[in-house]
């Protein structure tokens, strides 16, 4: 007689985000960002449940609308049936932890609509525009039902780049008279564009600025297989949007017909376990300098000049090395 493969339970809270509570999603999220360990089983059960849904990633710098952009899009997209989820990764405030903005500020509220999901989490310092959180938020969206996850960083210009490890389009959203043009290519922004919006083209030179990208993009790196789109769009009169809309669509359809996506996601899931190691290590040996002698005697020769940095680093590697 076979014996019967055991499966672990289904927590309640997945099987509740499941269902497309918003209450037990947002709990989670939380639990998630505050490193609780009752998440983990939550994340372990709708991982084969997830349907990799588009993730849009929108970066830039700070100013430039991004906020009032996705707020149209969501309008958009809510007249044609879609569900929406929405991360905005928010500064750290240096005293809680927490966001700084927030979806009560940056958001319209839309009561009693349930085809749309805010959410707002503090970077807590990570580097890149993102939150260490927001990848298995995301998926935690994914699971619950959403057709596509909107993702805005924080908009740190020169490290906004890691939504690259997140996203499936990547939107770069410019407004004319910044030099942003410019500033694109020095920041690395130029590299992880899909699509590239302008936006406030009711204001004075925007042709200019979308002439300018049109070339830059024309000029840019070859032997890629899409070539990003330029888009122009303004929040105050309001146009443009469906416009930026198709250019994603674009791309994601792209993303299914070049079998980038397979791909894609398989670098992203390699990012993710890289990272999730290298966070657990790190925390692992920061303790460990703290309570154990031995290393502590280590870091005290680095303080007293005995040893450089980078000797102590090849030390504790062989130490970690050795407890694995």
């Amino acid at each position: 007689m076979t014996a019967r493969r055991r499966t672990s339970p289904v927590p309640a809270s997945a099987r509740a985000i499941l269902r497309g509570d918003r209450r037990a999603l947002a709990r989670t999220i939380s639990a998630i960002e505050d490193g609780e360990a009752e998440a983990t089983p939550v994340l372990r059960a709708l991982f084969p449940r997830t349907r990799q849904v588009p993730v849009i990633g929108f970066a830039g710098p700070l100013g430039v609308g991004k906020s009032s952009l996705i707020n149209l899009l969501v309008r958009h997209l809510r007249a044609q049936g879609t569900t929406v989820a929405v991360i905005a990764v928010d500064p750290s405030s240096p005293f809680s932890g927490g966001s700084v903005l927030g979806d009560r500020i940056r958001f319209e509220s839309r009561p009693g609509d349930q085809g749309v999901f805010f959410r707002s989490m503090a970077s807590r310092g990570a580097a890149g525009g993102i939150a260490a959180a927001t990848r298995e938020a995301a998926r935690l969206m994914d699971a619950a039902g959403f057709d596509l996850v909107l993702v805005e960083t924080v908009g740190s210009g020169q490290v906004d780049v890691a939504i690259r490890e997140i996203a499936t389009t990547r939107v770069v959203v410019l407004v004319p008279h910044l030099g942003d043009e410019v500033q694109t290519l020095k920041a690395g922004l130029f590299e992880i564009a899909d699509v590239f919006c302008v936006n406030k083209i009711d204001l004075p030179g925007s042709e200019h600025a979308r002439r300018d990208l049109a070339e830059l993009v024309a000029l840019g790196p070859k032997g890629r297989g899409w070539t990003p789109r330029v888009a122009g769009t303004s929040t105050t009169v309001p146009t443009g949007v469906e416009a930026l809309w198709h250019a994603i669509e674009a791309h994601e359809k792209y993303l299914d017909a070049s079998g980038e996506r397979a791909e894609g996601e398989r670098h992203r899931l390699a990012a993710e376990i890289v990272g999730l190691v290298r966070d657990r290590v790190g925390r692992e040996l920061t303790e460990r300098l703290e309570r154990d002698p031995t290393l502590r005697r280590l870091l005290d020769q680095v303080v007293a000049r005995s040893i450089d940095p980078r000797t102590a680093a090849d030390r504790l590697d062989g130490v970690a090395r050795r407890s694995t």
